[in-house]
């Protein structure tokens, strides 16, 4: 009811506040069809600067590992180790500066995550490299590219994603993963 006019009764119905519907933008399927399209965007930039990466990475491996003359020549852990190393270099880059800017902000403690994070995958890849070469005795070029750079590169990248966005590129209003990141 609307109010009545000077000191009278009520008149009409009183207008209440209009609720909000659930298919709307500020409903329940706006706000999953918003979260699924940030998501979608965080991934696609996320494996932008893991294609780049990756580039830099079997790259690097490949021209450290092969030939006779190859500086680490024989010695495929040592060079997925620093190939690895110089690829993290370029996907922190990315990922800070690109993949997850809109993110908390950066310090030291995301920089540290980042990288000790980043060990987590090397191992992965390492494992992988190693049953192959020293375990399988698959020992030639092409075994340990797919060993290094195709199993263990999938594994450590499921595991970087989730890890990334959960612990690093922490969302502001996400409190465990801000409170976590924040702790170390």
């Amino acid at each position: 009811m609307s109010p009545a006019p000077s000191g009278g009764a009520p008149q009409g119905p009183v207008a209440s506040a209009p609720t909000p519907s659930p298919t709307g933008p500020d409903g329940l399927v706006g706000r999953v069809w918003a979260r699924i399209g940030s998501l979608v965007g965080e991934l696609a930039k996320f494996g932008t600067v893991g294609v780049v990466s990756l580039i830099v990475d079997v790259g690097l491996f490949n021209l450290l590992l092969s030939g006779a003359h190859a500086p680490l020549h024989g010695k495929p852990l040592t060079a997925k180790a620093v190939s690895m190393c110089v690829a993290t270099v370029v996907a922190y880059l990315g990922n800070r500066f690109w993949s997850f800017r809109h993110r908390a902000k950066p310090g030291k403690r995301e920089v540290v995550l980042f990288f000790a994070l980043n060990l987590v995958g090397l191992g992965i890849q390492e494992a992988a490299l190693a049953l192959s070469h020293y375990t399988l005795g698959l020992t030639g070029a092409l075994a340990d590219n797919i060993s290094a750079n195709v199993i263990g590169l999938g594994l450590a990248t499921t595991f970087r994603f989730w890890s990334y966005r959960r612990f690093v590129f922490a969302e502001v209003d996400d409190p465990l993963a801000a409170t976590y990141a924040h702790t170390l």
